[in-house]
């Protein structure tokens, strides 16, 4: 085999997915930081993947080898007028309306181009290999290029994200795209010159049999599942974590390394094993989807990537014992790409509008399994099962009682108790439901696992709770700001509780992303309604909206500042840069503070404050508090970074700051933000 093409092959499918969370990195804070930013990038990418195949198909059906090269050729000079890739900031959404649609449209003006150029080389290069004579279909060149994409995946965080700033990585990039499509078109300039061969005459007799219409409905299931499962996960893990490229990549990495162990060769995929591995993981990882905080996210995250690596090598292990001999390739990858963007429409559109819960994540483990024993029956199985084969009869009984019990779970209601209402949209899945403590009924609004605040009824019902409550910090500060008048900025509206603390007189602006939150603030709580402050909310990203609104002339306009901005336990990484802290700064009186709220199960974000702390210059001050259940309040964490180290002594509160962990300040920024420093392992 020429080097030409695995070199190509290899350096298309590096680009390919290095540029994946490049992009995702670049636009992940325009969008407010959420986990489903990331699902419309897959499925933008899936579809223009969907195009480059598209095309690698038309073009190989050219009987002209010499007019295909010269097409591509062409193609590959015309893409190298749209670099450097970078998306332009005037993409930055002004509201929460249609997210999906204008992060669509963005990656396709910043990336769209050399993207499909680059998703059409695989099964184009493959397809002039398997005409240069050797016969072959070159299914081990589709795996070096799955392998290509497991490396750049798993640069990025470690080699790329840590060491390069993101204009940086995108000018690297293009200078690389530049290398590519060099050595792409020596490639095809050398294919154009080099004769079909001949037919032999025993395929001449009889030729290779097109794949029926079933074959190919079974091609688009298996990718489809696949890829519904790839998203679903990323959604489940990012919500509780954060939405940035180091989990990003766990499940796409497992999802490729499939795809290479499965085309590698015949040995990787094991029937048996993998029958019995899918039928024993999926009932368990869709009953995790409701077992909640019972579970420990790391031990929930494996449970979802060990279901995901098992019904993945089910899905691609069948496709690759249904694949087509050389002459149907591209007919073969044009199919498995369009089964990969139905996936991710159903999973990025269509599920949030569908379904109020995760109901898509079992589905898609029922249809792995399902699909499992569908292949199975193709191969014969049925008469082995019928001669008593155990052998058979396991990992088909497996499949069946996994397929039974993933699809038993979907059918059930939610596990929460006491459920008023749910939404689901692009933010996520908002709960509001009713329980009772010791100090009575109250209801709760909650996110994944993540409260965003409670309000008793009856005579509490004015009562600040959860982690607002005048025993944590937000109620020691909010206490100690005794000037009148006071204009309070608070990022993230949940309840509204934070409104509690307002007095006549004062002005409580409230930034929220989610649409949808605020609609549930006003009809199930009554924060916003009862409190004496003047209360105003701005929809959209709060980083995005104070920017324009400081181009608008709002400056040194807030006497404080709070940050309470989470979306389920996943943080907006955004809100925690030194140049979000310049704009917090700019948007502050002089002497206005800024309050951080920081609990949080799996990261340590101190760290991440102190060093917003010292890029400002001020001091920042920690306020730990156990809760008071009596009280319905919430164990909290919360940090005071004010310019005036006097205010706490002023205020009489110097005495409830607690101490620092032994950890170093970390300051965050755009460029640069490291989990690896902050995860409670």
């Amino acid at each position: 085999m020429s080097l030409r093409f695995p070199v190509t092959i290899f350096l298309s499918a590096f680009l390919l997915f290095q540029v994946q969370p490049l992009m995702g990195r670049y636009i992940l804070p325009w969008f407010g930081g959420t986990p489903a930013v990331w699902g419309v990038c897959l499925l933008f990418f899936q579809c223009v993947l969907l195009a480059g195949y598209a095309y690698a198909h038309l073009l190989g059906s050219l009987k002209d080898v010499r007019k295909q090269a010269l097409v591509h050729i062409g193609l590959l000079a015309a893409s190298l007028l749209l670099l450097p890739i970078a998306p332009n900031a005037a993409w930055k959404p002004d509201s929460s309306s249609m997210p999906a649609a204008r992060i669509l449209l963005l990656l396709l003006v910043s990336v769209g181009g050399p993207y499909f150029i680059l998703s059409s080389t695989t099964p184009l290069l493959q397809r002039w290999y398997s005409l240069t004579g050797t016969g072959k279909a070159g299914w081990r060149l589709y795996a070096l290029s799955n392998f290509g994409s497991f490396l750049a995946l798993f640069s990025y965080p470690f080699l790329m994200e840590p060491y390069a700033r993101l204009r940086t990585q995108s000018w690297i990039w293009s200078g690389l795209y530049v290398a590519f499509a060099a050595v792409c078109a020596y490639t095809a300039w050398q294919a154009r010159e080099t004769p079909l061969a001949e037919p032999r005459p025993e395929e001449s007799v009889a030729p290779e049999p097109r794949p029926s219409p079933l074959t190919v409905v079974f091609w688009l299931a298996l990718a489809a599942t696949a890829s519904t499962l790839l998203i679903a996960t990323t959604n489940l893990i990012t919500q509780d974590i954060v939405g940035a490229p180091f989990l990003w990549i766990l499940p796409l990495s497992i999802y490729l390394l499939s795809f290479i162990l499965t085309f590698e060769s015949d040995r990787w995929y094991r029937r048996m094993l993998f029958a019995i591995l899918a039928g024993v993981f999926a009932p368990v990882a869709a009953a995790a989807t409701g077992a909640g905080a019972l579970l420990p996210i790391w031990g929930e995250a494996s449970i979802y990537l060990a279901a995901l690596f098992a019904a993945c090598m089910v899905c691609h292990g069948e496709l690759r014992l249904a694949r087509p001999g050389p002459r149907y390739l591209t007919a073969f990858y044009l199919t498995v790409s369009a089964g990969g963007v139905l996936g991710g429409m159903f999973v990025a559109l269509i599920a949030p509008q569908v379904f109020r819960e995760f109901t898509e994540y079992p589905l898609g483990l029922t249809a792995a399994c399902v699909l499992g024993l569908v292949g199975w029956m193709r191969s014969g199985a049925y008469a082995q099962w019928t001669r008593g084969n155990f052998g058979v009869r396991i990992p088909l009984m497996a499949m069946i009682f996994g397929a039974l019990g993933a699809a038993s779970l979907a059918a059930l209601p939610g596990s929460v108790k006491g459920v008023q209402t749910v939404v689901r949209n692009f933010f996520g899945i908002l709960w509001v439901v009713e329980r009772h403590d010791v100090a009575g009924d109250f209801r709760q609004l909650t996110h994944g696992r993540i409260k965003h605040g409670s309000q008793y009824k009856g005579q509490l019902h004015t009562q600040p709770t959860s982690y607002f409550g005048p025993r944590g910090g937000a109620g020691l500060v909010m206490n100690a700001l005794t000037m009148p008048n006071r204009n309070v900025a608070i990022i993230g509206l949940g309840a509204g509780t934070m409104a509690a603390w307002g007095r006549p007189g004062d002005t409580f602006r409230f930034y929220e992303i989610n649409p949808a939150v605020e609609v549930l603030a006003n009809t199930w709580f009554t924060y916003l309604k009862d409190s004496h402050a003047k209360i105003k909310i701005a929809l959209g990203d709060a980083r995005i909206q104070m920017e324009r609104e400081l181009q608008s002339g709002s400056h040194a306009d807030f006497d404080l500042i709070v940050v309470d901005a989470f979306s389920s336990d996943s943080i907006p990484m955004h809100l925690l840069t030194s140049e979000c802290a310049d704009i917090y700064k700019q948007r502050l009186k002089p002497g206005g503070m800024l309050l951080m709220h920081i609990s949080n199960r799996t990261l340590n974000l101190e760290p991440v404050v102190r060093g917003i702390a010292g890029h400002l210059g001020w001091r920042a001050a920690q306020f730990l508090s156990s809760g008071y259940p009596a009280g319905g309040e919430d164990s909290s964490r919360w940090i005071l970074i004010t310019p005036r180290p006097e205010f706490l002594r002023e205020a009489g509160i110097e005495n409830l700051v607690s101490g620092w962990s032994p950890a170093e300040p970390l300051l965050w920024t755009d460029d640069f933000a490291s989990l690896w420093h902050i995860l409670m392992w």
